[in-house]
């Protein structure tokens, strides 16, 4: 599944070949996806209106309208969205299509169809956003996401730490790849309670976190399965994992061999000698 620097990158490729364009028609494959999507509501919404944003919030992308209508976006686990040539083929899993006034088409690809493409009406659009969010925590890159709220979301949370940093409610948009990378990379092992934690040690795992979102985000992301950027080119930070999917190959940094355990239903990597156990 993309995570928040997947996102963020096909967020930032799609940006220059939105903004400001009018969408003129909308197509649907009339296949469900996560919900079910209402072509003729969207072409009732959004036809004929302009483009004025499109911003990522958590794993979401958030397109807004100029008459306050909009769209939140969720790309599930093989989901995309692409820039084409409306002459071009469409390929077996294209949903939806926007078509543009500037000659090209938005074409959002779901091979397993667990995405979603939700509608924010002109009416209540800005209400129904803040209603969808206001359950996610703040952005891990955001001033909002610091050590104190961090050490006090944790107070007495006896749950893992990679668990905890995976908690949407918490921080936006972690997924299992960056959580096994950035407590790897601050040396803390997953399985530590969240609570047990010092000031000192969170600290360092908000700078590392950032870091390697940061890191991510500039090598365009992770080519894991089928993500691949606005542009339809794979990112490369997977070239960078220094704890993902290892196990039982060296450590990047001692050489003991990585471990793999499952916490939360989730593969979870580390290595046993630079994450020792706590306590």
């Amino acid at each position: 599944m993309p995570e928040l620097p997947e996102v963020e990158v096909i967020c930032r490729g799609l940006q220059p070949h939105l903004l400001d364009r009018t969408i003129l028609d909308i197509r649907c494959s009339g296949k469900k996806l996560r919900s079910q999507v209402e072509c003729q509501e969207l072409k009732d919404e959004l036809c004929n209106g302009k483009i004025v944003s499109l911003t990522r919030r958590a794993k979401y992308l958030v397109l807004k309208m100029d008459k306050g209508s909009g769209l939140i976006i969720h790309l599930g686990m093989t989901g995309n969205l692409g820039i084409f040539p409306p002459g071009s083929p469409q390929k077996p899993h294209d949903h939806v299509c926007w078509r543009l006034d500037n000659n090209t088409e938005l074409r959002y690809n779901d091979t397993r169809r667990f995405g979603s493409v939700r509608l924010l009406s002109a009416k209540n659009g800005r209400a129904e956003e803040n209603c969808f969010f206001s359950a996610i925590g703040p952005e891990p890159l955001s001033r909002a996401c610091s050590t104190a709220y961090l050490m006090q979301r944790a107070r007495r949370r006896k749950q893992a730490i990679k668990t905890f940093l995976m908690d949407s409610h918490v921080v936006a948009g972690i997924g299992n790849i960056y959580a096994n990378e950035t407590l790897f990379r601050a040396r803390i092992h997953p399985q530590q309670p969240a609570s047990s934690l010092s000031a000192k040690q969170w600290k360092r795992v908000l700078i590392v976190l950032r870091k390697t979102l940061n890191h991510a985000i500039d090598c365009g992301g992770s080519t894991i399965s089928d993500f691949v950027n606005a542009s339809g080119e794979g990112g490369y930070f997977q070239m960078n994992f220094r704890i993902y999917g290892k196990a039982g190959e060296p450590c990047s940094s001692c050489n003991t061999l990585v471990e793999k355990i499952q916490l939360s239903g989730r593969a979870s990597f580390f290595c046993p000698r630079c994450q020792p156990k706590f306590g």
